[in-house]
């Protein structure tokens, strides 16, 4: 797995040219082969559209545009793994990147090398979750929802559903325990590999998304049941 992981497209968008060429540097010192960097974010979405990288690591303030455009523009498109690199530690600046679709928010000051092991935990996480998924059941299909592990897709009646990669984690973990109370907890540790303190919100966020795109009415769900205080779980009826 560890060369599989080098291997993958690195994407850099940031404004501070000497940040980029630290970043690259310490990439490639850790044998990351495929490392791109642009200074706008213009530049980084169609980069992103011609290159398809396997993460995007992306400022918040830039000059053209700021990160939070960039992310929702990318996310028009792609479900690629997006960590966020930022000067503001606000957590509603952190709350709304993560409601656009981004993994991660790291705050500067911050250790090169730390968003290396975090861009490492991303790709390895995505990697593992592929194959895994792959491994258990090729496809699982609910009424008019097809979930396609093979191919990493889902359908909504017959159309294709662009998820974020938390998102199809987070569908995909809730699917292969369905009609099973999954609580807060239990949900944060699988798809944020993390303690729960500090991610209600983030959760709340995501399911919500998820209804959006999958349940014909979003206020009163199908699939995506919440279980008042205990968490929420994947509604199948039981034949």
């Amino acid at each position: 797995m560890y060369d599989e992981i080098l291997d993958k497209k690195i994407l850099l968008i940031d404004d501070e040219i000497e940040l980029l060429k630290l970043m690259e540097t310490v990439l490639r010192k850790e044998g990351f082969k495929r490392v791109f960097k642009v200074l706008k974010g213009t530049d980084g979405i169609n980069l992103c559209k011609n290159e398809k990288p396997d993460i995007v690591v992306l400022d918040v303030m830039m000059e053209d545009m700021d990160g939070f455009e960039v992310c929702r523009a990318i996310r028009e498109f792609s479900y690629v793994p997006v960590v966020f690199l930022s000067a503001r530690g606000d957590h509603i600046d952190k709350i709304l990147a993560l409601g656009l679709g981004a993994d991660d928010y790291v705050t500067k000051p911050f250790s090169p090398k730390e968003v290396v092991f975090r861009i490492k935990a991303h790709l390895r996480r995505n990697i593992y979750i592929k194959n895994e998924l792959t491994m258990k059941k090729e496809k699982i299909c609910f009424g008019d929802l097809i979930i396609d592990f093979q191919k990493g897709e889902v359908l909504k009646s017959g159309k294709n559903v662009t998820l974020t990669p938390k998102e199809y984690h987070l569908l995909c973990y809730m699917a292969q325990n369905a009609n099973q109370i999954l609580t807060k907890e239990m949900i944060c540790d699988e798809v944020w590999n993390d303690n729960y303190e500090g991610y209600d919100n983030t959760i709340m966020v995501h399911m919500r998304k998820l209804r959006q795109k999958l349940e014909s009415n979003p206020s009163k769900p199908q699939y995506i049941v919440t279980v008042k205080g205990l968490g929420y779980k994947f509604n199948i009826p039981q034949n």
